[in-house]
């Protein structure tokens, strides 16, 4: 493994020894002087804004040269200068809690192997050995239907690497070692993680680690990942195991059943286990998943997490809102000189779009990731799709649909990545084209002002009735999606259904720092990302429309006319309907585009209270039925950009992502028409 490579390029953590210094003598004899000779074992400790200077470690001192100088000194690597490690294992191992408590917040998430699955990579330093660590998605065998899992396979075969780690379930190790037996076949390289062992014993189990590695021939460790300080004796056999040699490069695993026979034989000799080792899961099971009570306290945690992400998000949003105005009116003010085409359209058209963009997306999806995730780590989530099984079996769905529907409401674009965790390709593609019909968090800020200014009234009945109304609409916008997959089940993805399997988790208490880990940089950031390199230039779009005459009119005037007969048959009007267009990159906009319209203002304009966006609408001539209409094609509408974004890179199809646009449109459009019809009739 030694290579040859420059001081310039180390990272920190890594080491090396130097072989040759190419500078000229009196630069050679200052760096002797230094210590820095031919056969110097040194280290990188840190790396100045653009590569240089570097900060190494050479005879007990820390040194600084500039990044040209260092190109010059060439080394060794050391054999252990940079390891790459793999962590393996089943779903719900405690795998993810591993690599968090490894690696901390040096870490982000990737596709591997032309996938579009992602796991996760991070760095860390062991003895010395910067050692690249590559958490692989959850897998019961390196081969699989699932998206997931496939790639999880692929991952471990294809990946260069010098250990695996596979991280078992010490509570339940007979499901687990028939992964190990697998990944032993692949590769000797191999450390057989005990994780849970604090579990284990409370609930009785007793695990000879000592034996279970003398029959696989690999070491076996248990740990309790929440204490970090269990995780050394893994990363000494890890290091040890990684200056050995694969013996089983070309060796072919056995046949399932023969594998699990193995493991059973395994557990037998190894495993000391009490009759009833899960008593309290299966009681609480009892509980959430009985005939009478699984519903509403289904419900009843559903609604708890919209109610807290709601309240939550209304003061960090009005903070942030003022924040961006304060900042543009700033930079408004900086800026006089400037023409005012050039900061109109960055300062009031780009900058003053997105912030809203981010005041108003980027508080809700901070809440409800964070309680969604918590859910996730509880084992709460899987009971979920336990008890929507049978709903989803109806409509020719896979139970799993309700947590990538449940997702769906924190971000479309999430729901979607979630649907990987469906087996079936057919199913999955009903679960990623019906995603779009449960609103995201951008639109529940439109939906709840419309329905408080024109159906709740104020006060504290009027909160009651927002309530209801809100409820409404997310149960309606569930039995749609019902709907939608039931009619895509039998038309254009019709098929035998899948067998359905979940492994429904022990419950454990959730790890707090690894929930915010997930839910905040793999979640929300990724989607707030996304969302901003949208909003962006479409608000520099919105700028331009506003800005723009043509015979004495702006652009947005003159669009909105044209749209007017297709508003009408909507039960709406062309200003709204332009709206809904030009909100295709985030659904956070399309409320203040129609008040930005109807003001006639050149810059995205907030409303301001409820009162003044009352007044504004009726002025416009609004009515209940145009605010019903609202609402009805607030819930079903194209996807924005960004879950238009995923689903193609999800699906990789064109035509599939066009489904995705024209199914929720027709449903929209359909439901407005037969409002409007229907009141126009009788009235």
């Amino acid at each position: 493994m030694d290579t040859t490579r420059t001081l310039a390029a180390l990272q920190p953590g890594e080491s090396g020894e130097i072989t040759d210094i190419c500078a000229d003598d009196p630069e050679r004899q200052r760096l002797a002087q230094l210590g820095i000779v031919p056969g110097t074992k040194v280290t990188c400790k840190l790396v100045g804004s653009g590569g240089s200077p570097v900060a190494f470690t050479v005879r007990g001192v820390t040194l600084a040269l500039r990044a040209e100088q260092c190109a010059r000194i060439r080394l060794r690597s050391a054999a252990s200068a940079g390891r790459t490690y793999l962590l393996a294992g089943n779903p719900n191992v405690g795998k993810s809690t591993v690599f968090n408590a490894l690696t901390g917040l040096k870490q982000h998430t990737g596709n591997w192997c032309g996938k579009t699955v992602a796991g996760a990579e991070g760095h860390f330093v062991h003895n010395g050995i910067s050692v690249r660590l590559i958490d692989t998605p959850g897998t019961y065998a390196l081969e699989s239907a699932t998206a997931e899992e496939a790639a999880a396979g692929e991952m471990i075969r294809q990946t260069p690497h010098d250990c695996i780690l596979c991280i078992c379930d010490a509570t339940s190790p007979e499901r687990s070692l028939r992964l190990a037996l697998e990944l032993r076949a692949l590769d000797s390289r191999l450390i057989v993680v005990m994780n849970l062992m604090d579990e284990a014993e409370k609930k009785g189990i007793h695990i000879d680690c000592a034996q279970l590695s003398e029959a696989l021939g690999v070491p076996v460790i248990g740990i309790t990942a929440r204490r970090k300080q269990t995780l050394r004796p893994v990363l000494d056999a890890a290091e040890k195991q990684a200056n050995t040699k694969n013996s089983n490069a070309e060796h072919s695993p056995a046949a399932p059943c023969e594998l699990l026979k193995e493991a059973a034989a395994l557990c037998r000799d190894a495993v000391t286990m009490p009759p009833h080792p899960h008593r309290r899961t299966e009681a609480a099971d009892r509980l959430l998943t009985g005939k009478w009570l699984r519903w509403p306290l289904t419900g009843a945690l559903l609604l708890m997490i919209f109610w807290l992400t709601l309240i939550g998000a209304n003061y960090p949003s009005e903070l942030l809102s003022r924040t961006f105005s304060a900042l543009c009116a700033w930079l408004l003010r900086h800026t006089a000189a400037w023409p005012h085409w050039l900061s109109g359209a960055l300062i009031d058209g780009a900058l003053r779009g997105t912030g809203w963009v981010v005041s108003v997306m980027l508080p809700p999806m901070a809440i409800f990731f964070p309680l969604f995730t918590l859910l996730e780590d509880t084992g709460l989530l899987p009971r979920l799709a336990f008890n929507m099984d049978g709903c989803c079996a109806r409509c020719r769905a896979c139970g799993k649909q309700a947590l990538t529907m449940t997702m769906g409401f924190g971000c479309n674009a999430v729901g979607v990545t979630e649907c990987r965790i469906i087996e079936s390709r057919r199913e999955r593609l009903i679960a990623i084209l019906t995603n779009a019909l449960v609103p995201c968090n951008g639109r529940f800020p439109a939906l709840l002002a419309i329905v408080t200014v024109f159906f709740a009234g104020s006060g504290t009945g009027g909160s009651v009735r927002a309530a209801g109304m809100m409820t409404g609409l997310i149960l309606l916008s569930v039995a749609v999606t019902f709907a939608a997959s039931a009619f895509l089940g039998r038309s254009i993805l019709r098929g035998e259904r899948s067998s359905f399997v979940l492994e429904l988790p022990p419950y454990r208490m959730p790890q707090l720092r690894q929930v915010l880990v997930r839910s905040v940089l793999d979640r929300t950031v990724f989607v707030l990302g996304r969302a901003v390199m949208t909003a962006a230039p479409v608000s520099l779009l919105i700028w331009l429309c506003a800005n723009l005459t043509v015979s004495g009119q702006s652009v947005i005037a003159h669009l909105s006319a044209a749209l007017a007969p297709v508003g009408g048959l909507l039960g709406l009007d062309g200003v709204i309907v332009l709206a809904f267009i030009l909100g295709l990159p985030a659904n956070e906009i399309v409320l203040p585009v129609t008040v930005t319209a109807y003001l006639g203002t050149t810059a995205l304009t907030d409303y301001g209270s409820l009162e003044a966006l009352h007044a504004l609408l009726i002025t416009h001539g609004w009515t209940h039925l145009t605010a019903a209409c609202f609402l009805l094609f607030t819930l079903f509408h194209a996807p924005c950009a960004t879950t238009l974004l995923t689903i193609y890179r999800e699906t990789r199809s064109k035509r599939w992502t066009f489904c995705a646009i024209l199914l929720p449109v027709c449903v929209g459009t359909a439901l407005c028409m037969l409002l409007a019809g229907a009141v126009r009739l009788f009235t």
